[in-house]
């Protein structure tokens, strides 16, 4: 057994041990403690290894059974691959077809759709044959986690435990300090990022509590039901939790209101997207712990990270112990020391350093800042290069604009298409928001001319990635006449 793998089994049996009563796992109704979820997992495990499968897909809500099953393939050596709940059909039947998945374990709302790809229920499992045009999984691949990348068919990225268990014990070392007990799965188990929050979790010994989706508030890709999410965080007793920006944006609001408390949290991790500074000011003015980190999933996710006594605001913190990062000559953020064993239908990844695709650069005390994505930067026409995603997240942070798409190549002023939080937002207030996101901005980077969308880009219109990121040559596609003729407020 993989050294990590071997640690986390050990730890896990320490913990039925030393603390067999402590809540261990709390779901909508279900819970158990850590004893019952040591037996159940054992359980669970043993079943995996008769069955003899290659891989396990798992379309289950968040909750102790999907976490069971997660761990039981991890510790059978069974690749697992959890269905995004906010991938269309198609994009799941991809999945399933491409990496070969024959055993299944889904809520009954899947029925149709695994049958469709031919799956048949037996028991508690769905069955189906191996797809002819499936691939070949790299040695060692413990999860499969899909990533939509810049087109439409998502890309199968391969990692072994190995690499997920060492991010997992560094994120959990992060937080020693603050030693959080409760934490809280706000994000669905299909995000890598939270898949990784759980395994420290409960390295850590702490209760992970699992409320689906739908008890957090929580629908599609964008929606939210605030005060729901508020009281799960209350009454759960959240410590812990990882978010992503909109979501920190709405907690910080909320403190602020005095809707919220902030003295119950202790460690609040925030990824996904760039953060503004200002929004990591406001968290701090009212006392959230907040720490901001970056990763990908070809990098097993978390690659530098914010710590107790090691924050540096406008950075994304320093690389892991694990990692090694340095800068190409065009300032592209290369890391080494933890990378995935290759996408589905490619060559196996042989080399040191991965290329992650964002423009960074170094401060004097080594925490890494980062500039945008290589691929999204384009050039005005003052001949400045300007990163898209540096201004639509000063437009986005700050509790009125919900999506901004920010474009200016060879224009002579920047150009962005909004779409409000609140459909019943004025002009007037857009407006203002534009003003003040331009008032931190230099000259080169503001918005000069703007249009308010009639509806959202969604993963649904082909605009949007799965996990929540702009499709851009799309967007352009779609409205680009707009970006060569006057726009008005």
């Amino acid at each position: 057994m993989q050294p990590e793998l071997s640690f986390m089994r050990s730890v896990l049996v320490g913990h039925a041990d030393c603390q067999p009563q402590r809540l261990a796992l709390w779901g909508d109704s279900a819970r158990l403690d850590y004893q019952g979820m040591l037996d159940e997992l054992q359980r669970r495990e043993a079943l995996l290894r008769s069955e003899r499968v290659e891989v396990l897909a798992l379309a289950l809500e968040n909750g102790p059974d999907a976490v069971l099953w997660d761990l039981a393939a991890l510790f059978a050596g069974v690749a697992c691959l959890i269905l995004p709940p906010f991938f269309s059909a198609a994009q799941r039947a991809h999945c399933l077809r491409q990496s070969g998945a024959t055993l299944a374990l889904a809520e009954a709302g899947m029925a149709e759709e695994l049958q469709a790809c031919g799956f048949h229920q037996e028991g508690q499992f769905w069955r189906g044959a191996a797809a002819v045009d499936c691939l070949k999984l790299p040695t060692g691949t413990a999860k499969i986690t899909y990533t939509s990348g810049t087109t439409g068919t998502p890309k199968g990225v391969c990692l072994s435990a190995e690499a997920m268990l060492k991010v997992a014990r560094e994120l959990q070392q992060a937080s020693r300090e603050t030693a959080p007990q409760q934490y809280l799965a706000v994000l669905p188990l299909a995000v890598l990022l939270e898949n990784l929050g759980i395994y420290a979790a409960l390295l850590a010994g702490a209760t992970l509590s699992l409320p689906s989706q739908a008890m957090l508030g929580i629908s599609g890709a964008s929606g939210v039901d605030w005060p729901r999410l508020f009281g799960q965080m209350a009454m759960r007793g959240a410590q812990s939790l990882i978010l992503v920006p909109q979501l920190l944006l709405g907690l910080v609001t909320a403190v602020e209101r005095g809707l919220m408390p902030a003295n119950g949290f202790r460690f609040i991790a925030v990824g996904g997207a760039r953060v503004s500074p200002q929004l990591l000011e406001r968290a701090a003015r009212v006392g959230l712990p907040v720490f901001e980190g970056y990763g990908l999933s070809e990098c097993a996710s978390v690659v530098c990270l914010n710590r107790p006594g090691a924050v540096r605001p406008g950075t994304v913190g320093k690389p892991l112990p694990h990692v090694r990062v340095r800068l190409a000559e065009d300032g592209e953020v290369l890391v080494a020391g933890s990378h995935l064993l290759g996408y589905l239908g490619e060559p196996e990844f042989q080399g040191e350093w991965w290329p992650t695709g964002d423009i960074g650069e170094f401060d004097a005390d080594g925490y890494l800042q980062l500039r945008g994505r290589k691929k999204h930067q384009f050039v005005t026409s003052f001949g400045r290069n300007v990163n898209p995603e540096w201004v639509e997240s000063e437009l986005t942070q700050r509790g009125v604009i919900a999506q901004a798409f920010v474009h200016g190549e060879s224009l002579p002023e920047n150009v962005a298409l909004l779409w409000p939080l609140d459909p019943s937002c004025t002009d007037e207030q857009l407006e203002a928001t534009v003003q003040q996101a331009n008032a931190v901005l230099p000259d080169y980077a503001r918005i000069g001319r703007w249009q308010r969308l009639q509806q959202p880009f969604t993963p649904a219109s082909g605009l949007l990635t799965a996990n929540g990121r702009l499709r851009r040559d799309a967007i352009l596609a779609r409205y680009g006449e707009l970006f060569t003729e006057s726009l008005t407020v």
